[in-house]
């Protein structure tokens, strides 16, 4: 089982299979950013695959693909297949747009896709714009509704909320998560790239209480997935509300998960800048020992918390490079 050297037990990883993204969300993907790792620096399947398997003789049970938008990656239904027959991976979910997801709901599902996330910040069609960029909202719309015919069962919606562009619609949003049966998740801004200057962030403390009330919510102690949401329920237990608030209520003493990036470096907290890179070893052919040695060896460079609120200029990687 792989712990770092503050007891934490790391069981979860985030696998970036691109960084390349059709949407240009502010806070993701600055405008006119055009550092993308060249394709030829990716990692192939083949070595997605053996790192994902070490993890997993680690311990490591929980896995998610991420992106950029990670259905933008070519025979991305292969690669869930291949990861799905893993000994050790008991989970295997996938964060997503949904731009791209009608056409690809119903493969992933029979390919044994365990769960999705979903990004939507905005019900608005003038406000979704203004965030990702582009008009999408159909092609979301229709993404949502064919992972429900698909399938796929307590399907997560992420929602960023920023002052000035969205945080009057978060009413709104529980709505619909309520109506649609979608688990929804209110996330804070992190102070990354380009939004470690900007004054979008929203502090979520106040939310909690006003939708506790208007919803009659309830806290609760169960767990949903691997991540560091707390969660609340309605009285019936049919609707599952999260809250992620890295900066208001951080979460860094429970944190289990690292990311890998698509050039397969290893990220131990989105909050630093310690990196390890596993590509030399996959390049040299180690073995397994070696590679398994050079996870461990990784994972006890994880930081004890994020320097968010110290430090909120210091981190320039942008989210589309560490991967979501």
């Amino acid at each position: 089982m792989l712990q770092d050297t503050y007891g934490r037990t790391v069981d979860y990883l985030r696998i970036s299979i691109t960084d390349r993204c059709d949407l240009r969300c502010t806070y993701c993907i600055p405008k006119g950013f055009t550092e993308f790792e060249k394709p030829s620096h990716w990692l192939n399947f083949d070595e997605i695959e053996r790192i994902v398997r070490q993890f997993a003789l680690l311990g490591t049970r929980r896995f998610r693909l991420t992106g950029g938008e990670p259905l933008l990656r070519k025979n991305i239904v292969q690669l869930v297949q291949r990861l799905k027959s893993i000994y050790g991976v008991e989970d295997l979910s996938l964060s997503t747009n949904a731009t791209q997801l009608e056409n690809y709901a119903d493969d992933l599902r029979q390919a044994g896709l365990d769960r999705l996330n979903i990004s939507l910040d905005s019900l608005s069609q003038d406000n979704l714009y203004k965030i990702v960029g582009t008009d999408v909202q159909a092609k979301i719309m229709k993404g949502l509704k064919a992972a429900k015919n698909a399938g796929f069962e307590k399907t997560k919606i992420n929602m960023v909320v920023l002052t000035g562009i969205n945080e009057h619609e978060i009413e709104k949003m529980v709505a619909f998560c309520i109506q649609n049966e979608f688990i929804l998740r209110l996330i804070e801004l992190m102070p990354m790239g380009a939004t470690a200057q900007n004054h979008q962030y929203f502090n979520l403390q106040p939310v909690i209480e006003r939708l506790s009330k208007t919803f009659q919510l309830q806290p609760t102690e169960k767990k949903y997935g691997g991540g560091p949401a707390r969660y609340w329920q309605n009285q019936e237990g049919t609707f599952l509300m999260g809250y992620i608030t890295p900066l208001s209520q951080h979460f860094c003493q429970s944190c289990n998960r690292v990311r890998m990036s698509v050039d397969g470096t290893l990220y131990m907290c989105l909050g630093h800048e310690h990196q390890y890179s596993l590509a030399p070893l996959l390049k040299n052919n180690v073995n397994d020992l070696e590679l398994q040695r050079a996870i461990q060896h990784a994972v006890q460079l994880k930081p004890f918390q994020h320097e968010f609120i110290e430090k909120p200029k210091k981190l320039i990687r942008v989210m589309s490079m560490t991967g979501g």
